[in-house]
C-alpha cells in the first residue's frame, strides 16, 4: 500500500505529538508502552449507496471478496500519573479487489454494467488520541474511562472498462472510551478496549478482547479478536461496514 510523504507524515503525527508530551516531563517517573499489532481480516458486510439516496445499494464486498485481508496497527500509550492515560493510535485499513456486479449500479456520478470485470477499493485510515482515567482498581481487575478524538480518513473507489467513480471523506468524531484488564496470573492478562458511539446519522465501533502473555520483563505477546462496525446514512453517502479480525501483537513497555 503506497503512501506519499504528506501521508506518512500524517500517520506519524499523532505518535510525534505525544513523544513530544512524554519528553516535557523531564525527571518525572514516565510509564510508556509501544504495541504494534498485525493480522488477518474478513468483512461480513460493507454496503454502499453514494450518493446516499439517490445511488445504488451494493454489497461492495460481493466485489472485493470476504478476505482474509492483512491488517495492522500501532499504538503508543503514556501514563503522566498514576491513574491517568494517553493513548495514540494509527490504525491503516484498506480492501481492494476484482469481481463483478450483480446488478447495475450507479455510483459516485457514473454507471457501471452488470457482468463486467471490476476492480474496487475500500479504505478507512483512523487516527486517535484518546484520554482516559483509571475508575476501579481491585487485586484482579482494572477498568478505565475516556474520550477518544477520532479522525477519519476514507475512500470508496470502483473501475470498469474506463469508467471510475469514487467518494472520499476526511472528518473528525468523538468516541467513548472503556478499557477494561483482567489478570489471570502473574504472566497473563485478558484485556477489552472499546471505542464507540452512535447517532442518527450513524455509529462507529472499535472494540478488541486480547489475551496478554508476558514474555520478557518488558515485552508481552498479544493475541485475539477485533471488530470494527459501523458508518453513515445521509444525502452524500450510505456506508455500513462490519469487519473482524485476527490479531496478534507485540507490546514494549518502556
Amino acid at each position: 500500500m503506497s503512501r506519499s510523504p504528506a501521508r506518512v507524515r500524517s500517520i506519524l503525527a499523532p505518535i510525534v505529538l505525544l513523544a513530544s508530551a512524554c519528553q516535557s516531563t523531564g525527571g518525572e517517573p514516565r510509564k510508556f508502552a509501544l504495541e504494534v499489532e498485525g493480522g488477518a481480516a474478513w468483512q461480513s458486510r460493507n454496503d454502499v449507496a453514494i450518493p446516499g439516496y439517490t445511488g445504488t445499494r451494493f454489497a461492495l464486498d460481493d466485489v472485493i471478496g470476504d478476505g482474509p485481508f492483512p491488517v495492522g496497527r500501532i499504538e503508543m500509550t503514556w501514563q503522566p500519573a498514576e491513574r491517568h492515560e494517553l493513548k495514540a493510535v494509527i490504525a491503516p485499513l484498506e480492501f481492494s479487489g476484482d469481481g463483478t456486479l450483480g446488478a447495475p449500479v450507479d455510483f459516485a456520478g457514473a454507471s457501471f454494467a452488470a457482468g463486467a470485470s471490476t476492480h474496487a477499493t475500500y479504505r478507512f485510515d483512523s487516527y486517535r488520541l484518546t484520554y482516559r482515567y483509571q475508575v476501579w482498581r481491585g487485586e484482579d481487575w482494572e477498568w478505565r474511562l475516556g474520550l477518544t478524538a477520532f479522525v477519519r480518513d476514507a475512500e470508496i473507489a470502483m473501475e470498469q472498462d474506463g469508467v471510475s467513480g469514487s467518494k472520499s471523506n476526511t472528518g473528525v468524531v468523538p468516541l467513548l472510551n472503556i478499557a477494561g484488564t483482567w489478570r489471570l496470573a502473574p504472566d497473563w492478562r485478558i484485556a477489552l478496549d472499546v471505542d464507540g458511539a452512535a447517532a442518527p446519522q450513524g455509529r462507529a465501533v472499535d472494540a478488541a478482547l486480547k489475551g496478554y502473555w508476558r514474555i520478557g520483563q518488558d515485552l508481552e505477546l498479544g493475541f485475539g479478536y477485533r471488530t470494527i462496525e459501523g458508518g453513515s446514512d445521509n444525502d452524500e453517502v450510505y456506508t455500513f461496514a462490519w469487519i473482524h479480525e485476527a490479531v496478534v501483537s507485540l507490546r514494549y513497555a518502556f
